[in-house]
């Protein structure tokens, strides 16, 4: 049996070198689990990779949990997990403190202007990657393009948006093969108990803030469970829900805050999502970052204690492959939806919108083109698409020139 304190130092490592996105810390756990250690094979790391992302959450933070669960069990599965998210929950907490104490100081208001610049360029990149593994079809180009339509011009709600294409894709698209699924396996009882801990502790923040009256808190917490239930398709498509719902719908934040909130998460350890946690953090102090915090990755737990064992029946199922495909196919046109909308509101001044019926067509207006937002983006897509500059470089040259620019000291 894996020494538990092996599981820590390895986890803990990982947590503090997850830098760079998923498909890095993926690469990062294969490296850890699979090369060094060989404490998971390779087919059984590719098996988990795909359960992982057909469950709602980060998939690097739960391909960890499961990597530690399979070395020790429950115990193993949340040293793993958490030593993952640990590391960059501390980073966010500072940054947000630093954020809401200096961010309206003109040159640091600057510097954030061109990470807003730099931050649309990350989104289109991740398009872009996802684009070209997706979009192998008519059917999933046409179900991205159908995604984005319905997101922005009718303003449909994101987990309707995911359901309908998973839905599509698994009645419309035959499997590949006619090898039979594997028999399930039941989860073992020893199991339960922390699953039913799990989901009794999930609600309890929110239990909390409602006892006490804190309708701010309670409302946070209430959204956030909800956006975990809904989190496929990585970051980048949640991003979208979250925007339209904290902005818009709420009024918590800013879209700038919002933009700012993403570009300072791209730079610090553990899954993207951690965005999240500065939202609340912004939004709440520190109680509403740690709601989010809880909420957010108390299920991610949940889930792999429980569909881990039945990894094989799970993972290698056609249909669910299907439906997988659907979703992934749809976030492309989630991410395009996100990415007019950051560069709508960072590249100009205004926007106004065209009522169509049952919607509206969302157009900026050309008099208020911003020339330092624009000109900042065109430097990070040199660097970043072009010369594939690391991003916390790209993010520091766009804010060095931004607040050269604006001319500020």
């Amino acid at each position: 049996m894996t020494p538990l304190s092996d599981i820590f130092r390895v986890s803990l490592r990982i947590g503090l070198l997850s830098f760079g996105g998923p498909a890095a810390q993926i690469a990062l756990i294969h490296e850890e689990y699979v090369d060094r250690r060989k404490w998971l094979a390779e087919d059984e790391f590719l098996r988990a990779l795909s359960l992982t992302m057909l469950l709602p959450g980060p998939e690097a933070m739960q391909l960890a949990t499961y990597a530690g669960w399979k070395q020790r069990g429950i115990l193993g599965g949340l040293v793993s997990g958490g030593l993952f998210i640990l590391p960059g929950a501390l980073v966010i907490f500072l940054l947000a403190w630093a954020y809401m104490g200096f961010g309206s100081v003109p040159w640091v208001a600057a510097m954030f202007t061109g990470v807003q610049a730099c931050v649309v360029i990350i989104v289109i990149s991740a398009l872009l990657k996802l684009s070209r593994k997706a979009l192998s079809g008519p059917l999933f180009k046409g179900l991205a393009l159908a995604s984005f339509i319905a997101l922005y011009v009718f303003n449909l709600a994101f987990p309707l948006v995911l359901a309908a294409a998973a839905l599509i894709a698994a009645v419309t698209q035959r499997p590949t093969n006619n090898t039979p699924s594997p028999p399930a396996r039941h989860t073992p009882i020893r199991n339960w108990p922390a699953i039913i801990a799990g989901f009794l502790l999930w609600p309890l923040p929110v239990l909390a803030a409602a006892l006490a009256g804190d309708t701010l808190l309670q409302e946070i917490g209430l959204f956030f469970t909800k956006l975990a239930v809904v989190t496929f398709g990585g970051a980048y498509a949640v991003l979208t829900y979250m925007t339209q719902e904290v902005v818009r719908d709420y009024g918590w934040i800013t879209t700038t805050q919002m933009i700012d909130a993403l570009g300072l998460a791209e730079t610090t350890p553990g899954p993207l999502i951690l965005v999240t946690q500065f939202v609340g953090t912004l939004s709440a102090g520190f109680m509403g970052g740690l709601v989010v915090l809880w909420v957010t990755f108390i299920p991610c737990f949940i889930w792999i204690f429980l569909f881990g064992p039945s990894l094989e029946s799970i993972a290698e199922n056609p249909r669910l492959q299907a439906a997988l495909a659907g979703v992934t196919a749809a976030v492309v046109g989630v991410i395009l939806n996100l990415s007019v909308w950051f560069a709508l509101n960072v590249w100009f001044a205004h926007t106004h919108a065209i009522p169509l019926p049952l919607g509206t067509l969302t157009l900026p207006a050309i008099g208020t083109l911003l020339p330092v937002p624009l000109s900042l983006s065109l430097v990070a897509a040199a660097l970043l698409l072009w010369r594939k500059t690391p991003l916390p470089f790209c993010l520091a040259v766009c804010a060095g020139l931004s607040v050269f620019l604006t001319g500020m000291p």
